[in-house]
């Protein structure tokens, strides 16, 4: 049980009370600065509860609290504000968890009720012009820092609502302390650095929270300086550094009408007319697999993808099923067409503590037969030591 976070120290209805008398302080300035918010709820704060029990510090939570509720995640914007910290799981009003260090902990928050962390992610994701309700009930927004936020409301959520935040910490590891940590190592990464260099075609697969985000943007730290790269991702979270020829592409969901929507595969192919050295997908699902093939396959060497698959093997058999959602071609075709694009395959993994390694690296080829093969390059032993592998596997 996480015992550093507190439950705020007046209910819902008492800090909607208060909030409503901030508001109607603010008259004709709804937008006053977070300055000057946190000064008027101090205020307000002291003056109606001149006299209480509460302490000076008491009055500064109670005040800290509403300015959160008016301007952030209520009682969980402290968890937020918390470096050390990198998820944050509200499964329900009374049952939150965050990660820490690679481990889950229940902490002793609570919303009052299932009205109060509705009220909390409506509002919450309406201040950024995102709908999210009942006909409506799933929902994706990044905060400025580039945190990810996932909400999901009833009727999809028999249970409650439910609110997911995969946190951007800010910190950039280096290719050193991945070795450093155990996550790779030093030969397995000078290949994968050197293979980057000599435009390699790297797909990077894995579970969620495997690191695929953070090791491609590491292995992207080597791609020469002066070359064009186009990233497309659902949700821009990618942190290239160092590249000064760098176009950064989103996709969009539909709007309210049902129009609108920009696609991964509608970025794909507007980035063939970019004029790419490179094209790097932050994540590959559907359909949109073809086109990213595609491109690959029409003078683009080098490219970075990830998604999610349980092994190597699993991802060539996803690859295969995503063609096939888009194109009805035959089984052996995809599978040539995979083995053209794709270079090398590199697997991530998170073990039962938390940890985050590489747990296989393989050469894609077509063998003597014409069939797909995996060549492993590098592979987890029993003991989880990562060793040099000499076999292959159709």
């Amino acid at each position: 049980m996480d015992h550093l976070y507190q439950q705020p120290l007046l209910d819902a209805q008492s800090r909607k009370k208060l909030a409503d008398k901030i508001m109607q302080q603010l008259g004709d300035y709804p937008e006053a600065s977070d300055h000057d918010l946190k000064k008027l709820a101090l205020m307000t704060v002291a003056r109606e509860y001149s006299g209480s029990g509460f302490s000076f510090s008491e009055r500064q939570a109670i005040a800290t609290g509403l300015f959160h509720t008016m301007r952030g995640l209520d009682l969980l914007q402290p968890l937020v504000e918390d470096m050390s910290i990198t998820e944050i799981m509200v499964n329900g009003p009374d049952n939150i968890f965050i990660e820490r260090a690679g481990q889950l902990h229940k902490t002793g928050l609570r919303f009052d009720d299932a009205q109060h962390l509705t009220g909390v992610i409506t509002n919450f994701f309406g201040r950024a012009n995102r709908m999210i309700h009942e006909k409506r009930p799933l929902a994706d927004m990044r905060l400025p820092d580039g945190s990810r936020l996932h909400a999901t409301l009833p009727p999809a959520a028999p249970d409650g609502p439910v609110l997911t935040i995969r946190k951007f910490t800010g910190v950039r590891p280096d290719m050193e302390s991945l070795i450093t940590s155990g996550f790779i190592t030093r030969q397995a990464a000078q290949f994968l650095v050197e293979a980057v260099v000599g435009h390699k075609t790297l797909f990077i697969c894995g579970g969620t929270g495997s690191g695929k985000t953070t090791f491609l943007n590491i292995l992207s730290g080597y791609i020469p300086s002066a070359e064009r790269v186009v990233t497309i991702e659902d949700a821009a979270e990618l942190s290239l550094q160092g590249l000064a020829n760098l176009v950064r592409l989103e996709a969009r969901l539909p709007g309210p009408d049902g129009s609108g929507e920009i696609t991964i595969a509608d970025l794909i192919r507007a980035s063939l007319r970019m004029r790419p050295d490179r094209v790097i997908v932050g994540e590959v699902r559907g359909q949109e697999a073809f086109d990213m093939l595609q491109a690959m396959n029409t003078g683009h060497p080098g490219s970075l993808c990830t998604g999610h698959a349980n092994s190597c093997k699993d991802m060539l058999d996803r690859l295969t099923l995503m063609v096939l959602m888009a194109v009805q071609l035959p089984w052996d075709t995809i599978r040539a067409l995979i083995a053209s694009a794709i270079d090398l395959l590199v697997f991530l993994q998170r073990d039962s503590s938390g940890n985050r390694l590489v747990q296989e690296v393989c050469a894609v080829r077509m063998n003597g037969s014409g069939q797909i093969a995996l060549d492993y390059l590098f592979q987890r032993d029993k003991k989880g030591v990562l060793q040099d592998a000499g076999h292959s596997s159709s």
